[in-house]
């Protein structure tokens, strides 16, 4: 099974950037269209980007387009979120995984954004 270790997160004025990497244990990783999900509190995990296997076609949720940008370095078995404009409602708990959610969910990064 594919492990996922997401890292990047911390505490970041309204405003300010922060970029979210997520890297997988296996090469499985390169063929699978990959997401960044986040959760908070008595909420479900809602997907916020999503990125096809190759890399050329992402979509986003519309409360981060324009701000958040999902990139992938497959040879690096690696996910990037890139959050700029942050703020205090993208508060979270982000996690990466397939656009459908079949890998086994990682730890997530706390991502805290002060107003």
């Amino acid at each position: 099974q594919v492990q996922l270790v997401e890292s990047g997160g911390g505490l970041v004025q309204a405003g300010g950037s922060l970029r979210l990497s997520c890297v997988a244990s296996r090469s499985t990783f390169r063929f699978k269209t990959m997401g960044w999900y986040r959760q908070t509190p008595g909420k479900q995990r809602e997907l916020v980007a999503f990125i096809s296997a190759g890399g050329s076609s992402t979509d986003y949720a519309d409360s981060v387009k324009g701000r958040f940008t999902i990139s992938r370095d497959n040879a690096k078995n690696t996910l990037y979120l890139q959050m700029n404009s942050l703020k205090p409602e993208d508060t979270a708990v982000y996690y990466c995984n397939t656009h459908v959610a079949t890998f086994d969910w990682g730890q997530g990064t706390q991502v805290t954004v002060s107003s």
